[in-house]
């Protein structure tokens, strides 16, 4: 394979894993359901749910926490998420010496 081959390989798969980006979606909860979120692929929020709740109990440092604990599940969501993808168009690049 040369060189432009493997140039041409690299930038499709870098389009591929892109849309997949684009289209991945995950969600994750805190605090019993109490804050919701959803994030793309691309790590950016999408939505942030707060159930009227947390607001009644005025507890504004348990809200922070709970807000905190459900954007780091969502990132460690999409890595994993994506992680499985990049596997699976990594499997079908067949560079010499490589994989």
């Amino acid at each position: 394979m040369n060189m432009q081959q493997m140039m041409k390989q690299a930038q499709k798969m870098q389009e591929q894993l892109q849309k997949q980006m684009d289209a991945t979606v995950v969600e994750a909860t805190a605090g019993g359901g109490m804050v919701s979120l959803k994030m793309n692929g691309n790590k950016q929020l999408i939505s942030i749910q707060i159930d009227p709740e947390v607001f009644a109990s005025a507890d504004k440092e348990m809200l922070q926490d709970l807000i905190v604990a459900a954007v780091n599940e969502c990132v460690r969501k999409v890595d994993e998420a994506l992680s499985g993808q990049l596997g699976g168009l990594t499997s079908g690049l067949k560079i010499p010496g490589m994989f």
